[in-house]
C-alpha cells in the first residue's frame, strides 16, 4: 500500500479521512484474501448524532476468521465536559476519524489480533495521531511473536529509532489486565497523543500513521495463513473459549477506546464489534503445571524483549 502525501493547501482532516477510507477498503481485501474461504465482509453504514458517521465492516463465519471487524469512522460534534476533561481538552468541539480492527479467528492456533489508528482534533486547533496494534495468541508460539515484533520495531525504526523503545513498553503497560496481572497477549506497540508541530509534523506523524497500518495488515495476514491448516483439539478449543473471555473483560472495562465512543454517542454495534463470537468463564480454573496452557500463561507479562 502507497503512502498518500498531502496535497498542498488541503486540510488535514480531509486528508487524513480519506486516506482512512482508503486504508479500510485495501485491508478488507487483504485479509479476505488471507481468509481465502470466499466469504467477503458485509458493510454497515451509519451517521453519528454529532455529524459525519462511519462505514462498519463485519466478516463473518470464514475459513480462517470467525468473526472480524474492520470499522472506518469519521465524525465531529461536541463532547461532554467529563469527556473533554479527561482528554484535557479546553474546548469541547472535536473532529475524530480513524480505522479500529479486531479479528477473531475460527481455529485456537491463530492469533486474536488488533490494530486501530486515528486522528483527532481539538475545538481550539490541537491535533494529534495515536493507534498501536498488539497479538493475542491462545498458544504462545515465541518464535512468530518475536518475528511480528521484529517487523513492527523495523518500521518504528524507519520512522524515530526511539519509537519502538517508547511504544512497546506503552502497550505492555495499557494492553494489561491488572484484575489477573497479566497481559492481554505479546504485545505489540500502542501510542497516544503524537501531537502536530510538537510530536513532529503532520507529514511525519501522517507517513509513521500509514506504515502502522501496513504493517498489521502485512504480518496479520502471513500469521492466517502460517497457521489457518495447523491442527487442534477439543481441548484447545475449550482454552480458546476461556481466553476469549480475557479479550472481552479487556475491551468492556478497561479499553479507552470503547469508553470514549460510548461516552460521546457512537454507534453501540459498531464499538462492540471486538468483542468475540463466543467466550466463556469458569470458576477459578487453573491450567494443569506443565500443559501448553500454563506455558502460554508464563507468557503473559510485561517488559519481554521480544524484540
Amino acid at each position: 500500500m502507497n503512502t498518500v502525501a498531502a496535497p498542498a493547501l488541503a486540510p488535514t482532516r480531509i486528508v487524513v479521512e480519506n486516506w482512512m477510507r482508503h486504508f479500510q477498503d485495501w485491508l478488507c481485501h487483504r485479509l479476505e484474501s488471507a481468509d481465502g474461504g470466499g466469504v467477503r465482509f458485509r458493510e454497515d453504514a451509519w451517521q453519528h448524532e454529532g455529524g459525519g458517521g462511519g462505514l462498519t465492516r463485519v466478516i463473518q463465519n470464514g475459513a480462517v476468521l470467525e468473526k472480524g471487524g474492520v470499522a472506518f469512522s469519521a465524525v465531529w460534534g461536541q463532547m461532554s465536559d467529563k469527556a473533554a476533561s479527561q482528554l484535557l481538552m479546553p474546548d469541547a468541539r472535536y473532529f475524530a476519524t480513524g480505522v479500529s480492527v479486531v479479528q477473531h479467528p475460527r481455529s485456537p492456533m491463530v492469533p486474536i489480533s488488533h490494530m486501530n489508528v486515528r486522528y483527532f482534533e481539538a475545538g481550539n486547533g490541537e491535533a494529534w495521531f495515536g493507534g498501536g496494534l498488539d497479538l493475542t495468541p491462545i498458544y504462545v508460539d515465541e518464535q512468530q511473536a518475536r518475528w511480528f515484533h521484529k517487523q513492527i520495531r523495523e518500521i518504528c525504526d524507519r520512522h524515530h529509532p526511539d519509537y519502538y523503545a517508547r511504544f512497546k513498553p506503552w502497550a505492555d503497560e495499557y494492553f494489561y489486565l491488572p484484575h489477573r496481572q497479566e497481559t492481554r497477549g505479546v504485545g505489540g506497540i500502542f501510542f497516544d497523543r503524537l501531537t502536530v508541530g510538537q510530536d513532529g509534523s503532520f507529514e511525519e506523524l501522517f507517513a509513521f500513521i500509514q506504515d502502522v497500518g501496513e504493517v498489521y495488515g502485512r504480518t496479520y495476514g502471513t500469521i492466517m495463513r502460517q497457521n489457518a491448516k495447523l491442527p487442534y483439539t477439543e481441548r484447545e478449543k475449550q482454552w480458546q473459549l476461556v481466553r476469549r473471555g480475557r479479550y472481552a473483560e479487556f475491551n468492556l472495562a478497561i479499553d479507552r477506546g470503547t469508553k470514549f465512543g460510548l461516552e460521546t454517542g457512537g454507534r453501540t454495534e459498531s464499538i462492540l464489534m471486538s468483542l468475540p463470537p463466543q467466550a466463556e468463564w469458569h470458576y477459578n480454573q487453573q491450567p494443569a503445571p506443565g500443559s501448553a496452557e500454563a506455558a502460554t500463561l508464563a507468557w503473559l507479562r510485561k517488559d519481554i524483549a521480544w524484540a
